[in-house]
């Protein structure tokens, strides 16, 4: 029942969001799209920027657009009227494919261009996607997060190597959308994979020579990709897709030991959250001189950030250097 309320929903938005297209087609002052682009749209902001980055001296001859732009957390983005239209009617959409993305299914079968080309990243990325895995001390009851049968891990954007095995099948994408211009696309991205390369190197230089090999999250744990790409330990106080924000006597607790147990001089917070768990770890640990550090996972930036120059490479060197600092202990 509640599939189907969905899917009406949707297709209400699709008949408004055409609807509405249609108005803003027969617009001289239409500057929201240019029939004579091919269409990108995808969901999140490390897509649009390996996007960016791909298309490189190209993009101007694309209409590329960024659903998610408005910092909104990936957990509570709904899609709007205009978003379902965009969708409906591009050329090539692009999505994660986890559960933050189940109401892509309805929207596709809604879609008015059948012929789009869709790439989902999860299934891009086959045997390489991770079940989801709570850090030792957190149970599915305190999480409450429930759902049947394995759930992958989405946060697959938090991995260089993911972004780098990714941008091949996105600009394969390209390929078959703009063939004549096929072997630039693939030159681009011989080019960012390259960078992408030498950052992943990076992380794995900081992580041999750091003297733990521990990070204690007091706040949500989106980064296991990244754990596991470099063989590290996390705690957190939530996992990656939790909607919580209070944690329990007992987790605390839990995480306040581990601080003592391991010596931890170095506590992480995501971009957008708080630092009051943080700071109740740090106050009731044996030594109180433990640093907070931010790291970002990248689902708050904001189309204001991406104007402004933000991208998907340099949030990662700073978090590497955030992982050298957490890491030094």
């Amino acid at each position: 029942m509640k599939k189907r309320i969905v899917a009406c929903i949707l297709a209400l938005c699709l008949c408004i969001g055409l609807f509405v297209g249609l108005i803003a087609g027969c617009s001289k002052n239409d500057t929201t799209s240019d029939p004579d682009k091919l269409q990108i749209v995808v969901t999140i902001f490390p897509i649009y920027d390996w996007m960016r980055n791909l298309l490189s001296d190209r993009a101007g001859e694309f209409e590329l657009t960024l659903l998610e732009s408005s910092g909104a957390d990936l957990h509570n983005y709904q899609p709007t009227v205009n978003d379902i239209y965009a969708l409906s009617t591009c050329d090539l959409f692009v999505y994660i494919g986890g559960e933050s993305d189940k109401w892509v299914a309805d929207a596709l079968d809604q879609a008015a261009n059948k012929d789009m080309l869709v790439v989902n990243l999860m299934d891009a990325l086959g045997d390489s996607a991770r079940e989801e895995e709570l850090p030792e001390g957190l149970t599915e009851d305190e999480d409450e997060h429930e759902h049947e049968g394995p759930e992958y891990d989405e946060h697959i954007w938090l991995s260089v190597k993911n972004a780098s095995a990714l941008c091949p099948v996105l600009t394969e994408a390209l390929a078959k959308l703009d063939g004549a211009n096929a072997d630039e696309y693939r030159e681009n991205c011989e080019a960012y994979t390259a960078q992408l390369d030498m950052l992943d190197a990076g992380f794995a230089r900081v992580v041999s020579e750091a003297p733990t090999k521990t990070l204690l999250f007091a706040d949500r744990y989106p980064f296991l990709y990244l754990i596991k790409d470099y063989g590290l330990t996390a705690y957190a106080a939530f996992s990656g897709c939790s909607a919580e924000t209070e944690a329990s006597f007992e987790m605390i607790q839990f995480l306040v030991n581990k601080v003592d147990e391991l010596a931890l001089k170095h506590i992480l917070v995501l971009e957008s959250g708080d630092q009051r768990i943080a700071n109740t770890i740090i106050s009731e640990s044996r030594g109180k001189d433990a640093e907070i550090l931010t790291i970002n996972s990248m689902q708050s930036v904001t189309m204001d950030d991406v104007k402004n120059g933000t991208t998907y490479f340099e949030l990662m060197q700073e978090n590497l250097a955030v992982l050298e600092a957490a890491l030094a202990n």
